[in-house]
């Protein structure tokens, strides 16, 4: 299949991290940027358009465009799934970024909307779900599963056979034992070392690391 050019929906920070990383290191040419016009503050960004995205089927229309989310880690990971969803209900494919200086091995498995970063390690026979940021730096061992609608920040250390349960935050050099399993809606903070699997909905700080009493999703301030 042939790229398209491709819409980066979002006009912040990461919005123009993922317009140097497709514009300098893809084959995928930027065409522009779209977010809802209430968040429009300029017509233009990185010298492209910005496009109110109420009219970006017209603008830009699916069968010529591919689309990118380019949104943070914001309410567990929601606020980048509802405009996964509804990127697709218009009928666009989402593109995904993988980085020339990441290591992928062969016969790894990677969905949509996915932004993997330099220095990434993922090791055969990994698994890596739709709508998943992978920032600088990790390393995802073998046969480990990211579950859709997570956000890893850099310098993590995966071990073999984990899960990583969807709408999770890993946060900066936290590390996971083998065979852990990481609930979903889990906040796992800054230098956390998890050796035993997690429950749903949980915050987890410290080394080993524990669970606080507040819920992941209060923590987040989600709203469904």
């Amino acid at each position: 299949m042939t790229d398209k050019p491709l819409i980066i929906i979002g006009n912040g920070e990461i919005a123009e991290m993922a317009h140097q990383y497709f514009a300098y290191d893809s084959p995928q040419e930027v065409a522009a940027f779209a977010i809802g016009a209430e968040y429009l503050k300029e017509a233009t960004l990185a010298g492209l358009p910005v496009v109110p995205l109420e009219e970006i089927a017209a603008s830009h229309p699916p069968d010529r465009y591919d689309a990118f989310v380019a949104i943070g880690d914001g309410q567990l990971n929601r606020i980048r799934r509802r405009q996964f969803d509804a990127m697709k209900a218009l009928g666009y494919r989402l593109a995904s970024y993988v980085s020339s200086k990441a290591f992928v091995w062969r016969n790894v498995e990677i969905g949509e909307n996915c932004f993997i970063l330099e220095h990434n390690v993922l090791q055969p026979f990994t698994k890596v779900g739709d709508n998943v940021t992978l920032w600088s730096g990790n390393h995802i061992g073998h046969r480990t599963v990211i579950e859709d609608d997570v956000f890893i920040a850099s310098h993590v250390v995966v071990s073999g056979f984990c899960r990583i349960g969807r709408s999770s935050f890993v946060g900066v050099n936290a590390a996971f034992a083998p065979h852990v399993a990481v609930g979903e809606d889990n906040f796992i903070g800054m230098s956390a070392v998890v050796t035993a699997s997690t429950e749903p909905d949980g915050v987890y700080q410290g080394h080993p690391a524990e669970r606080r009493s507040v819920s992941a999703r209060r923590y987040c301030r989600v709203r469904d």
